[in-house]
C-alpha cells in the first residue's frame, strides 16, 4: 500500500512538472523532432511513452546516450502522455528544449 501511494505521488509530481514545462518552457513533440533536437544538441531531457515501439525507443535512447541527455520512461501510454501535455492527440515521445520555470530535469533525474 505504501509503495503504490509513493509511485502514484511521483507520477502526479511528473505530470504537474510536465504541465509547467508546457506553459512556461520550450519543447518538441513527436519522434522526428525529438531525434532532430537530440542531434542538434538542443534537447535537454527526453520523455518516452511506455507503448512506444521498441526499435524507435532504442534508437532514441541510443541518440540520447551519445548526446548525454536524460531519458525518462513515462508511466502511461501515448494517449496519457498527450493528455498530460494538454493536447488532444497522442504523443509517443517529447523533448524538453527549455524547462522554463519547471525543475523537471533535476527532479526526475534524481529519482532514477
Amino acid at each position: 500500500m505504501v509503495a503504490t501511494k509513493k509511485t502514484k505521488k511521483a507520477h502526479e509530481n511528473i505530470n504537474s512538472r510536465l504541465a509547467l514545462v508546457m506553459k512556461s518552457g520550450k519543447y518538441t513533440l513527436g519522434y522526428k523532432t525529438t531525434i532532430k533536437s537530440i542531434r542538434t544538441n538542443k534537447g535537454k531531457f527526453i520523455i518516452i511513452a511506455n507503448n512506444c515501439p521498441p526499435l524507435r525507443r532504442s534508437e532514441i535512447e541510443y541518440y540520447a546516450m551519445l548526446a548525454k541527455v536524460g531519458v525518462h520512461h513515462f508511466n502511461g501510454n501515448n494517449v496519457d502522455l498527450g493528455t498530460t501535455c494538454g493536447k488532444y492527440y497522442r504523443v509517443s515521445c517529447l523533448s524538453i528544449v527549455d524547462p522554463g520555470d519547471s525543475d523537471i530535469i533535476k527532479t526526475v533525474s534524481g529519482d532514477q
